[in-house]
């Protein structure tokens, strides 16, 4: 058995180590050599590229919380420019890139950290349905070097667990755009970074705060009551349960050494200067 606790705490420090793909100036630079040269295009399309030539309403879908009109304006007009698959290795060049001037294919903990990152992304990999966005990256072949494997590892084990959180917020009957309020609420993600990345205008932002408000999950200003932070905890549980099964293949034991692993490839990753929002 491996508690929901320990496996979040792997995932979360982890994370940066993928999460880094959507802020490095080498995805701009490798996308803008393929004539994508909108940031915002080669967001969606090299993320929703292991889709093959996807639709915006896939997209929209999958993504879930961005205004369907940003994601229509990036797709299917990418497609006309370059192919998924070229920008899925541009991709995977850029991560490569950012990932050695960060120094973590010298990491001295990189083969172990890797070999339980894998096993966890290959046990995700007998839980396939229901998770569309991870299905798509489970398709794509695993890089050789190691730094780039573990990369995939946390993309998998990303895009698993984002696909149970949709599923949670499904449940509880939100649509993207009270979800990305309810998340900017939470105080985890500052609300000017959601609001400028996610595209939603300001009316329909106040006017989805004032629903929420109506409904008792928002006080005064962008805060959560009692009845909102218990929507937000009721969520976070059962996407950490619904991510389970990729870390309960570790059991608790490994569990915890990844945990224990991941914080130094995150802080690494974080003081390199890998997550800018610039």
């Amino acid at each position: 058995m491996v508690s929901t606790h320990t496996a979040r705490r792997a995932w979360r420090r982890l994370e940066p180590v993928h999460g880094m793909i959507y802020f490095v100036p080498e995805a701009v630079e490798q996308f803008a050599a393929l004539g994508v040269t909108d940031r915002q295009m080669g967001y969606f399309a090299s993320r929703g590229a292991a889709f093959g030539r996807v639709s915006a309403e896939v997209v929209i879908a999958t993504f879930f919380n961005f205004c369907p009109g940003l994601v229509r304006r990036a797709l299917p007009a990418a497609w006309d420019i370059v192919t998924p698959q070229r920008l899925l290795d541009a991709r995977l060049r850029a991560a490569g890139n950012a990932l050695k001037r960060a120094g973590l294919d010298q990491h001295p903990d990189l083969p172990e950290t890797l070999a339980l990152a894998r096993r966890a992304a290959e046990a995700a990999l007998g839980h396939l349905e229901g998770r569309p966005l991870f299905a798509a990256h489970a398709t794509l072949p695993w890089p050789e070097e190691p730094h780039l494997t573990l990369w995939h590892a946390q993309t998998l084990l990303r895009e698993f667990r984002g696909d149970g959180h949709i599923a949670a917020l499904t449940v509880e009957g939100l649509n993207g755009r009270e979800a990305l309020v309810l998340h900017a609420a939470s105080g985890d993600v500052p609300a000017i970074f959601l609001k400028a990345s996610r595209g939603w205008s300001a009316e329909e932002w106040d006017a989805t705060e004032e629903d929420l408000r109506g409904r008792g999950l928002l006080g005064e200003g962008l805060t959560l009551t009692g009845e909102g932070e218990a929507l937000r905890r009721r969520i976070e549980d059962r996407t950490d349960a619904l991510a389970l099964p990729a870390y309960a293949a570790l059991g608790e034991e490994d569990c915890a050494r990844l945990a224990e692993l991941a914080r130094s490839f995150g802080r690494t990753v974080v003081d390199s200067g890998l997550l800018s929002f610039a």
